[in-house]
């Protein structure tokens, strides 16, 4: 669909939800219409011809500026945003804390030169294939980028989060599209972002942000023509709707999305009888963390019929039984988490733990299921977005790799038990990187570190793009296009991947 085309549903006022009570949160705020869109994604485009040719010095000090800008409002932008999440203030300090490390991270990094490397491959005299002109090949930047805010994330992966810092690393702009979860959250970064643009003399442009009810704007943003690549965490739908929407442009543009999954955990009955009890407490812990609202969340366990298995069982639903959730994110969400275990029930899985209630806030569940249906059942290998955990039952070391393989995509898998080097662990190493960005050996999957060898994406449908991550170092990678400079003259050459 052409990005001007049938656009419904933009021009009404947004209302902001208090997420504990229900009840409406603040002003209301006005929606972003199609020409608003348009004006904000044409100042993005002329301030990429600006921020594009920025030094490493300009990048790092933006960079450092919008995190020193966010801990100074850290009362401010805290308190709001528990009231749009009701994700607790110990749990927002601490993710205004990594949004302000990452920041700081890809300030360093750009000063380091990350987003330069280039490789000089000088002439060879004579004919091909031994002799060739002179090469050097540089990257550089996209252009404009189309962010989508995640729900749960409202720092971290928002509109001042990892993707946006990246690609400003990059010396891409960004034109964010805010999520509606956390309303009043996004118009306060929003604005000190272009409070630190301002004092540092550099284009309102190099940030922008829309914001509007439902799907359209999106599919408008990510279709209109200025933007050059997109950056998307969400829900393997809403995912999978903008991939398709970026392919059918008239000029397709690469589109990174992290989407849902299972995170499955593998445990031997080895490792259960060593320490069972406080893995089962570890685990517990992980699954309800958040409320169970984390990409990483441990929602498949994958345990081989055995007394220390179903001991571990026992223990892991006393342990979930004491946990406590706060409420989720938006009533969708927990109308949603509801249904995706009652899909589940339906499809033959056993409740192991399931206590219905109609609270914002949900109890724990454990459900159980062999392996056979698991494998014969799609609907068993849905993401359920919440504070569960699906068990599969496997009887024998090849029917377990069946499951593994089954799942199809995963951002982590963890395998406990695999301290020896046998050729059984050896393939089970094997499997769990085929279907895994990331792969555990001691541990939860719940915590992603931001750091040089992170990597977070993995097989579809945990991401659109199984090559990049959008956590860590090489998060900057998605946003930089390499260019050969074939005999380049002198003053080029001398850049050294600088931009000219």
């Amino acid at each position: 669909m052409d990005w001007i085309g049938q656009i419904h549903g933009m021009f009404q006022m947004l209302y902001a939800t208090h997420a504990r009570t229900g009840e409406p949160y603040g002003a209301a705020l006005p929606s972003t219409s199609l020409a608003d869109l348009d004006q904000a994604t044409a100042q993005a485009s002329t301030a990429f011809e600006v921020w594009q040719a920025s030094d490493a010095a300009t990048r790092a000090h933006l960079l450092q500026g919008l995190a020193t800008a966010l801990e100074s409002e850290r009362d401010t932008l805290v308190t709001t945003a528990d009231a749009e999440t009701g994700l607790g203030m110990a749990r927002l300090n601490g993710e205004l804390d990594r949004t302000a490390f990452q920041l700081r991270r890809f300030a360093q990094l750009v000063t380091a030169g990350a987003a330069f490397a280039h490789v000089d491959d000088p002439a060879v005299p004579g004919l091909p294939p031994a002799g060739h002109p002179a090469l050097m090949r540089v990257r550089v930047p996209l252009g404009p980028v189309a962010m989508f805010a995640a729900s749960n994330f409202p720092f971290a992966f928002s509109v001042l989060g990892g993707d946006t810092a990246s690609a400003l690393a990059a010396g891409c702009t960004v034109v964010v599209k805010a999520h509606n979860g956390h309303l009043h959250t996004s118009r306060l970064v929003f604005a000190l972002i272009q409070t630190v643009l301002t004092a540092q003399g550099l284009p309102a442009g190099v940030v922008q942000m829309v914001q509007a009810e439902g799907f359209e704007i999106g599919v408008a943003l990510i279709q209109h023509p200025r933007i050059a690549a997109g950056a998307f965490t969400g829900s393997t739908r809403g995912g999978l709707a903008l991939q398709q929407a970026a392919r059918e442009r008239v000029r397709p543009i690469p589109f990174y999305g992290e989407l849902g999954s299972i995170n499955p955990v593998l445990a031997t009955p080895t490792a259960l009888a060593l320490g069972g009890e406080a893995l089962a407490q570890t685990l517990a812990a992980s699954i309800a963390l958040g409320c169970g609202q984390f990409c990483t969340n441990p929602g498949l366990l994958v345990l081989q019929r055995s007394p220390e298995s179903v001991a571990f069982v026992q223990a892991l639903v006393t342990a979930l039984q004491a946990q406590q959730p706060h409420v989720m994110l938006t009533a969708g969400m927990r109308h949603a988490f509801d249904a995706g275990l009652v899909a589940q029930l339906q499809a033959g899985a056993r409740a192991l733990l399931h206590e219905p209630v109609a609270d914002r806030a949900p109890r724990p569940a454990l459900l159980e299921v062999d392996a056979d249906p698991f494998l014969r059942h799609a609907v068993l290998r849905d993401e359920v977005f919440g504070p569960s955990s699906l068990i599969v039952w496997y009887d024998d070391t090849a029917q377990g790799h069946q499951v593994l393989h089954a799942v199809g995509g995963a951002l982590t898998v963890t395998l406990w038990g695999m301290s020896e080097d046998t050729p059984a662990h050896r393939a089970w190493v094997r499997t769990a990187a085929s279907v895994a960005g990331r792969v555990l050996f001691a541990g939860v999957p719940t915590g992603v570190a931001v750091s040089a060898g992170q990597q977070h994406g993995g097989p579809w449908p945990s991401s659109t793009a199984p090559f990049s991550t959008s956590v860590g170092d090489a998060a900057l990678d998605r946003f930089l296009r390499p260019v050969a400079y074939q005999d380049a003259p002198a003053w080029l050459s001398a850049c050294q991947g600088q931009p000219c």
